[in-house]
């Protein structure tokens, strides 16, 4: 069985100044914003609505924060872009990691 590593952004709920970012769901916003970006596109009619594998809001050591899997760069580079710009514009912390 052949592993496949994955890079992935993590954007911190935490500014580059240190305040925790508001509102409280911020996470599970910007997700669900996503959410439609998933392989085979958007769940049909009686599907559940669930987040994107590429867009994933977590906790990381108590703070909350959004994986991003990094091939939504090349499968929907608008997305990508989104989701970094909202990072950006928001000034939050931003690293990476590889799964």
């Amino acid at each position: 069985m052949k592993i496949i590593e994955v890079q992935q952004l993590i954007i911190h709920g935490v500014t580059e100044e240190g305040q925790r970012f508001r509102p409280s769901d911020w996470a599970e916003r910007l997700a669900g914003v996503m959410s439609h970006f998933r392989p085979g596109g958007v769940a049909g009619p009686g599907q559940h609505i669930t987040y994107s594998p590429y867009v994933v809001p977590n906790n990381i050591d108590g703070v909350k924060c959004v994986i991003v899997d990094c091939r939504l760069r090349e499968l929907e580079p608008l997305a990508w872009k989104f989701v970094v710009d909202f990072a950006k514009d928001n000034k939050l912390k931003t690293s990476e990691r590889t799964r």
